[in-house]
């Protein structure tokens, strides 16, 4: 789909400057995976103090993998083993989320850290592993490399403000977690089709509509909290007692 965009333009110049938005734009929605990946990893960490530390460190260091994954596309893309080993990391995390059943009362399923400094290299490859499935952005923009690399890095930007949202967002969508991790299994599942036969490989128009239907199911059902669960309890008695008080007062005007 970006490369596309691209055609559209006569040169790289000027007009990839204006496109640059656009492109940012994209970015952020196919990021809205890795984001919720991330979110989810960071919460393992016990403090929200924490998790955002986490994000912070995590994503400096996804900066510095990201950059130097786009400057050296060219060279990683003649070996296949790199997208083989992403796309096994990501069906990794995936496997773990939803084979976890020590925590089955818990909403979140992913792993949990002693430390901070045992989040942060998660985060970072964790993002490095979904960079892979678009770097061939890269090589359509080989002639731009500044252009690429700005748009990496706000793409970074967005991503830690995307994934800052979805922590709280987790734990107000029963859903949302799990609808992550689907999204997920189809970034690895799609480097997979990649090394294997690139023909096969979905257009990114069919994988932004299979991403926003699944992420509709995530946000469609709160979880129901216990201050929901208390006033609900509270109907009964409240009822009970008026009912009761207007029928010893019937009783007192009736002279029994």
């Amino acid at each position: 789909m970006l490369d596309q965009l691209l055609e559209w333009s006569p040169n790289l110049g000027l007009d990839t400057i204006l496109l640059l938005p656009v492109l940012i734009a994209l970015e952020a929605v196919l990021s809205a995976d890795n984001a919720i990946a991330l979110a989810a990893i960071a919460q393992g960490l016990e403090s929200e103090q924490q998790q955002r530390r986490a994000l912070n460190f995590g994503l400096i260091i996804a900066f510095v993998l990201r950059m130097t994954l786009i400057l050296t596309a060219s060279w990683v893309l003649k070996f296949w083993q790199f997208e083989v080993a992403g796309a096994i990391y990501l069906l990794w995390l995936v496997y773990q989320h939803f084979s976890d059943s020590d925590n089955d009362n818990d909403q979140h399923h992913g792993p949990k850290f002693a430390s901070l400094w045992q989040a942060i290299p998660i985060i970072a490859f964790t993002d490095l592993a979904f960079s892979l499935d678009s770097v061939t952005t890269a090589i359509a923009l080989s002639d731009e490399v500044a252009i690429i690399l700005l748009g990496g890095a706000i793409g970074i930007i967005a991503l830690r403000f995307m994934a800052g949202l979805f922590i709280r967002w987790l734990d107000i969508y029963e859903h949302l977690e799990d609808a992550g991790f689907v999204t997920v299994a189809f970034v690895g599942l799609r480097l997979l089709v990649r090394v294997i036969n690139e023909s096969w490989v979905p257009p990114d128009w069919a994988m932004v509509a299979l991403i926003a239907a699944i992420f509709a199911w995530g946000f469609s059902k709160k979880v129901e909290t216990s201050a929901d669960a208390g006033t609900t309890e509270l109907k009964v008695p409240v009822m009970t007692t008026v009912d009761a008080t207007d029928e010893e007062a019937d009783k007192v005007l009736s002279g029994e």
